[in-house]
């Protein structure tokens, strides 16, 4: 039985990222934005998240999100929660196997 996910309206996922429509504007590098950007992560974005996190399983996460979007982490601290719901959505969908 194949199962398809639909992929939400407010997600464009593509071979080198995933768009992520906010709910609302945010600042992100001190401009208005109303959508976040996460490129595909390497092996090493993803390492050097955990090496600054200090062991801190959120710490990583907001440090490798932060990468990926080249925006501050401050800026992502920023969201709404909804929002931020949103890239962690896009972000694991980003990295699925497409082969399960």
């Amino acid at each position: 039985m194949n199962k398809e996910i639909k992929t939400p309206v407010w997600m464009e996922l593509s071979a080198v990222g995933v768009s992520i429509t906010l709910s609302r504007p945010t600042e992100a590098n001190g401009v208005q934005v109303d959508k976040l950007h996460l490129r595909a992560p390497t092996v090493r974005d993803v390492r050097a998240a955990g090496a600054s996190a200090g062991g801190d399983d959120e710490q990583r996460e907001l440090a490798l999100f932060a990468s990926l979007a080249e925006v501050g982490a401050k800026d992502l601290e920023g969201l709404t929660l909804k929002d931020y719901n949103r890239l962690q959505a896009g972000y694991f969908r980003l990295v699925q196997d497409d082969s399960v």
